[in-house]
């Protein structure tokens, strides 16, 4: 009988003797637990993507020595650690298992993602053998992450021996991966005929999101342990005769749960892992930055976060009772600082200039410049990061000011459709009833002139929203868009709103992803771009 312990936990990136400590932590807990051996996450020493510190060799000295250091000190449990290996003038993303304060043996990641969010083809040598090591008699073969989304890797580790596949993964969130995941792990499952036990990082690493959920699966493909989503855990798995069971089976998230979590933990890392003291949220009484603050507030606590609204001639009083409404609610320091002023400011300082044009985008963004100014200021005084509200449908069609609302240090809700926007603020509500009903049902508006509503400017959210991820996610062509039944007039519209906002977008601070494909890492497309879409 083996029983194997699978760690989640937060890694920081780069901070190699607290992940460390981390692993010991898990270690200890794992052998109380009666554990024989701990399975880590991917690279687990380091954290989860170390990006370009991995073309320094000084960091893979520096992971080296914690790995020896780790050694030493843990407490006679064997434990496998993903870390960064350099050797023979190659690079490779490793696993090595640790016991007796010895490396007993070391695998070297096949496979190599290059799509999506991962560049791993532009740091690491791929490896070409099997690692297959025996614990308590059962024959365990290693696998990293991308090794068993594609086929060799784990049937590889079946061919020399493998009775059980230990995989080590740092596999991000995206709606609806945790049904990937599972689908995937049983392909390998069909071709090997082993059961999978999976360990994933857990945590916020700049706009990715690790969720955890650690999985095994038996011979048959059903799931017999799953770890909690956004937690830190240390989960048991026992294998006997082929077979395995566990205690811990915790349900999947709601879709709406497990995006607002997501944003939540995000928040929490970012801010926790940078060090800043607080953020500031401008409010305008629009559901997007009711919904921000909400997710500030869950990740930080109301003594960390700072709410300024700063009406202007064209703020309705909806505006400010709503706004007052939500701060009670949440308990959040609260401000009012009125732009009027500024805005008189800026009539006479470019009267000159302007006279005789008539008014239009440009007085309306300098209101949004303006306000960018008052919380930046806050920002520099007080050191809080400011945190911006625009989401991903207005990030798609350049429906936000640079300089403006676009200024801030972290876009919380930049991959949230507007769509989901409403229905995170409704699944909020559930858990305690602070958004005010009036801010979810009244038609958006950016306020910046009389009687103004988004929908002048743009098509509804629904039919924008589902131009956006065709176009944008799943690579449809407009034709292709236009024959699944969505209006031609928007598609055009949509299309060439996306095409010409990507100065803007490159210009937009860092924000969580959550959806398959954000406007991030995964997003590279040119901003000096001749090439039209064929209608």
């Amino acid at each position: 009988m083996l029983r194997v312990a699978v760690a989640q936990f937060n890694a920081v990136v780069g901070d190699l003797a607290g992940n460390a400590e981390r692993i010991l932590r898990c270690a200890e807990d794992a052998r109380a637990k009666g554990a024989h051996v701990l399975l880590t996450p991917e690279l687990a020493i380091c954290g989860y993507p170390p990006e370009d510190l991995l073309l320094r060799p000084d960091f893979y000295a520096a992971c080296d020595t914690a790995l020896n250091d780790l050694a030493a000190r843990l407490p006679g449990i064997a434990v496998i650690v993903g870390h960064p290996l350099a050797e023979g003038g190659r690079r490779y993303n490793a696993a090595t298992l640790i016991e007796g304060g010895q490396r007993k043996a070391t695998y070297r990641k096949i496979r190599l993602p290059n799509t999506e969010v991962f560049d791993e083809v532009r740091y690491f040598d791929a490896g070409e053998a099997p690692c297959v090591i025996e614990i308590e008699g059962v024959r365990c073969g290693l696998n990293i992450c991308e090794d068993v989304w594609e086929e060799g890797a784990a049937e590889l580790a079946r061919a020399a021996g493998a009775d059980l596949l230990l995989v080590l993964n740092a596999s991000p969130l995206h709606l609806q991966k945790q049904s990937r995941r599972v689908e995937v792990l049983r392909e390998r499952i069909a071709a090997t005929g082993l059961p999978v036990v999976y360990a994933n990082l857990v945590g916020g690493q700049d706009e990715l999101v690790f969720d955890g959920a650690s999985l095994a699966l038996d011979a048959r493909g059903e799931v017999c342990m799953r770890l909690p989503q956004f937690e830190e855990a240390v989960g048991l798995v026992t294998v006997e005769g082929g077979t395995l069971t566990s205690a811990t089976v915790v349900p999947v998230l709601a879709e709406e749960a497990e995006a607002y979590r997501a944003l939540v933990l995000g928040v929490r890392d970012y801010i926790g892992k940078n060090g800043f003291p607080g953020v500031l949220i401008g409010l305008s009484g629009g559901i997007d930055s009711a919904l921000t603050l909400c997710v500030a507030v869950d990740a930080l606590g109301p003594d960390k976060v700072r709410a300024v609204m700063m009406p202007s001639p064209y703020t309705a009083q909806m505006s400010l009772d709503d706004s007052r409404e939500l701060i009670d609610a949440l308990g959040v320091r609260y401000d009012e600082i009125a732009i009027e002023p500024a805005m008189q400011v800026f009539d006479r300082l470019l009267a000159k200039e302007f006279a005789g044009l008539p008014a239009d985008t440009t007085e309306e963004n300098l209101q949004a410049r303006i306000r960018g100014m008052v919380l930046m200021a806050l920002s520099n005084k007080t050191g809080a990061l400011v945190l911006t509200t625009g989401n991903k449908s207005e990030m798609a069609v350049g429906y936000a000011t640079l300089y403006g609302d676009m200024a801030g240090g972290f876009a919380v809700i930049k991959d949230v459709y507007k769509t989901l926007v409403w229905r995170l603020s409704r699944y909020r509500n559930t858990l305690s009833p602070v958004i005010p009903e009036n801010i979810i049902v009244r038609p958006p508006s950016a306020e910046l002139k009389p009687d103004q509503t988004d929908q002048d400017s743009l098509p509804p959210y629904e039919i924008l929203d589902a131009i956006v991820k065709a176009y944008m996610e799943d690579d449809q062509s407009p034709r292709e868009i236009i024959a699944a039944g969505l209006p031609e007039d928007a598609v055009r519209r949509t299309v060439r709103l996306l095409r010409l906002a990507e100065y803007k977008r490159r210009q937009a601070p860092v924000g969580i992803r959550i959806t398959p494909r954000g406007f991030g890492k995964d997003w590279r497309y040119p901003i000096t771009n001749k090439y039209r879409d064929a209608f």
